[in-house]
């Protein structure tokens, strides 16, 4: 079937839908295919991802078609709701899983996922056939005590989410002071209740229905949260690992060793206590960058200055910073002269001086005399409210070695169990083991497989790594790109900008014989002005320099990766490369200016040739200048392990090569267009597998997309960066990226310690449960060791630093 397609940017269309992966976007494209002329929509993953709406303009013209997307999608947003709801995070990896299944089970639930590290439940759902409370409500059952949204991230109800945080499980009509700390109170009444039936039953003579008392009850309080989500999830036909640990001790029970299933079921809820302890400290790592944010700014009002809330501030207001405070939005200096302390949001470690006209970001620190500050940004939209949304985001995505324990632990779990019922049976039918004995391995088994530590081990290494990640200035949008960070061996960079500090400056202004150089210059000037590049900045400012008059100019057009084009007083204007003006028939062969473009070229100079109706004026000649410590910045990469760093520009080859010599690229690809750069990524792609791309986020946003890993510079100062990027370097600094790179291998490196560390110790434990070579407390001990022990090893992350040249 021949038709036409529409594409639309799916930010735009549904604001709410932040993932190209997103299913609700199935339901949307489903809707679309209902109506006449439309026979294929789907979803283009890029920066941004758009959907493609194919039709047959004999059916339904191109703007009825627009118009059908926007009032599809505009009913779809009022219908859909897509939510992120922070809960009480005093809850185990097992919970969270049994939470994700009961919401997915909910009629109306698109998709639903639960990071139990963070504290968050990231839902999508129907609003016609579920309502946000029944969301709370199936939370509640299973022990998890949403919070309000109005005090996520810290706002300013902060005091209320102090009231209404870390309940866990904890029954309603228990005192507050109970319910905040009702996890560590059951894991003490269950230690005390234990010892107090041991003791009393080993050495006091205590009546042993008194000693079975104690361990029933050190048993139920033990057991108390783990039943709380593990049952309602059996009834539903739905197996995690605490199941396992719940049957262990009730076998313990019915073969009357009361004390053993006490025991088993303290050390647990223990072990459960202290993983809940460690993460805090990783989610509060996160966490702590809302506390960047004052609730409250000091505005002008004429003459008085008085004291609002930053969510009432509107663009445009004044706001007064005095020294030693946070400033509170994104916004421009109007008066004062200061130096701010920007490494909470962008990770320099040295204050930069502040002017009128410079720009400064919510967060940072005002550390020497008074600002005055116009706002450019509501609270909402500000770069750190920005990062906060980014950072939660990112732990909705789950990593190529989550996915995998996901989907081993749901095979393995049952066949467990199976196992487990064959130990129960099999050994006394064939005469190989008393009924008691055959029962008791399978307890043991039971403990030993529970992969708790397989479940938490990587999602814990995931938040450390992400949350590190944001409190030095990088921003690394989720899991994925930071195991494959972790993996790269090739890098390629854009040189203008990235490379290199992209400003250009003109050096030489070389008029054919007999033309003026003024308007040479003036002439491109007027051009040019209308233009944001680089190389456009570096002719305007030599124009306004030389204090010229520049002529009227129209109708700019740019010719990406060659030039652009215009008029000048009615006169059609050309600039740009050589090949430009073959392809477009100006040129006429001149070997004296070919001769003098070659010579600058070999200077390293980037040239442009300028023509007016159709005569060419001249030629402009300009340079550009590598970041300062660009080469410590790529030989630090080779030492973490980067085999090939790649140059890729637009650029004439011999100013590529000059650059490269005094950078340390190892290989060049030149002259190419934003397509060319897009096909040269692909390339190393197909050689090495996975491929980083580093740029502005602007120019380079196709190549960025098509890499593996995207990594944008100056993410503070852009939105494009941010939203284009996989991976956003806050601050300007090329000088980051060795220790994001760092970071993420040596969070690759943990979570495969982790994978190592669980894995081995459940196949040890069956194995030693098998043979009858450890007691069911030796198991549990080792088993609750293990899961501590992956989140301990996660959070060594949070110290993480950045590498230094050997």
């Amino acid at each position: 079937m021949t038709g036409k397609t529409l594409r639309l940017d799916i930010p735009l269309l549904l604001p709410e839908v932040e993932d190209a992966g997103d299913r609700c976007l199935e339901t949307l494209e489903r809707e679309l295919l209902r109506h006449k002329g439309i026979f294929q929509a789907h979803v283009r993953t890029g920066h941004p991802p758009q959907l493609c709406i194919h039709y047959d303009p004999n059916l339904i013209s191109l703007r009825d078609v627009e118009q059908l997307a926007k009032r599809t999608g505009s009913r779809f947003t009022s219908r859909y709701r897509h939510e992120r709801i922070p809960f009480d995070s005093q809850v185990s990896a097992d919970a969270a899983n049994a939470l994700a299944l009961a919401l997915e089970d909910l009629p109306g639930m698109l998709h639903a996922s639960v990071n139990p590290a963070a504290g968050l439940v990231f839902a999508a759902w129907d609003t016609t056939r579920l309502q946000r409370q029944h969301i709370e409500h199936t939370m509640r059952k299973l022990g998890f005590e949403p919070v309000p949204v109005a005090v996520e991230h810290g706002g300013p109800e902060h005091e209320e989410q102090e009231h209404s945080h870390e309940h866990g499980s904890a029954p309603g009509f228990l005192p507050h002071a109970i319910r905040k700390r009702w996890t560590y109170i059951l894991v003490a009444l269950a230690g005390i209740c234990f010892l107090a039936g041991w003791t009393g039953e080993q050495f006091l003579g205590l009546d042993p229905d008194i000693s079975l008392f104690f361990y029933m009850v050190a048993c139920l309080a033990g057991g108390y949260d783990i039943a709380t989500h593990a049952l309602p999830a059996l009834l539903r036909g739905r197996f995690d690992t605490d199941i396992l640990m719940l049957a262990a001790a009730t076998g313990a029970a019915l073969l009357g060793e009361w004390a053993e299933g006490a025991f088993l079921l303290f050390l647990f809820s223990l072990g459960h206590a202290g993983e809940h302890y460690a993460l805090d400290h990783a989610r509060n790592a996160v966490n702590a960058l809302a506390e960047l944010m004052p609730r409250t700014a000091r505005t002008r009002r004429g003459e008085q200055i008085i004291e609002v809330p930053v969510k009432d501030l509107l663009i445009g207001d004044l706001v007064v910073v005095p020294p030693g405070e946070h400033l509170p939005v994104d916004g421009r200096v109007i008066h004062g002269r200061s130096a701010v302390d920007q490494s909470p949001v962008t990770g320099e470690s040295l204050p930069v001086d502040k002017q009128p006209g410079d720009e400064v970001f919510a967060g940072t620190i005002n550390r020497e005399a008074a600002l005055e500050v116009e706002v450019t940004r509501l609270a909402r939209d500000s770069t750190l409210n920005r990062i906060m949304e980014m950072v939660a985001n990112a732990q909705s995505q789950q990593s190529p070695t989550q996915q995998f324990t996901r989907r081993f632990t749901s095979r393995f779990v049952p066949a467990v169990l199976m196992l487990v019922a064959g130990v129960i049976l099999l050994p006394p039918l064939l005469g190989w083991m008393e009924p008691e004995r055959s029962f008791y391995t399978a307890m043991l088994l039971l403990v030993a497989a529970s992969p708790c530590a397989l479940a938490i081990g990587t999602p814990a290494a995931v938040l450390a790594g992400i949350g590190q990640a944001a409190r030095n200035g990088v921003l690394i949008k989720g899991g994925v790109h930071l195991e494959n960070l972790g993996e790269l061996r090739v890098m390629a960079f854009d040189k203008t900008g990235t490379l290199t500090e992209g400003r250009f400056s003109i050096t030489d202004i070389l008029p054919l014989e007999g033309k003026n150089p003024d308007e040479l210059l003036a002439v491109a000037a007027a051009v040019e002005q209308q233009s944001s590049h680089p190389v456009a900045q570096a002719v305007v400012e030599e124009a306004a320099r030389r204090q010229l008059t520049l002529p009227s100019s129209r109708s700019m057009e740019n010719l990406p990766g060659r030039g652009i084009m215009g008029t000048v007083d009615g006169d059609p204007v050309l600039l740009g490369t050589l090949r430009l003006f073959r392809e477009t028939g100006w040129y006429e062969p001149d070997r004296a200016l070919e001769h003098q473009l070659q010579a600058l070229e070999a200077e390293g100079k980037t040239t442009m040739i300028v023509s007016r109706g159709q005569r060419i004026l001249g030629l402009l000649a300009m340079a550009d200048r590598p970041r300062p410590g660009v080469r410590k910045t790529l030989a630090l990469l080779h030492e973490l392990g980067m085999e090939k760093l790649v140059m890729l520009t637009g650029d004439n080859r011999q100013s590529a090569e000059l650059i490269a010599g005094q950078t340390g690229i190892t290989d060049i690809q030149a002259e190419l267009m934003p397509e060319d750069k897009l096909l040269a990524i692909e390339r190393l792609k197909e050689a090495w597998g996975k491929v980083a791309m580093t740029g502005d986020g602007i120019n380079d946003a196709p190549a960025l997309a098509t890499a593996t890993v995207g990594i944008a510079m100056g993410g503070a100062g852009t939105a494009v960066a941010l939203e284009t990027a996989d991976v956003a370097l806050m601050g300007d600094d090329l000088g980051k990226l060795p220790f994001a790179v760092g970071l993420s291998r040596a969070s690759r490196r943990i979570i495969v310690q982790n994978l190592v560390i669980s894995l081995g110790v459940i196949f040890m434990l069956i194995i030693a449960a098998l043979a009858q070579g450890l007691a069911l407390g030796s198991t549990v001990i080792i088993h609750e060791g293990s899961t501590i022990l992956v989140v301990l090893n996660a959070l060594r992350l949070l110290r993480y630093r950045e590498p230094a040249e050997k």
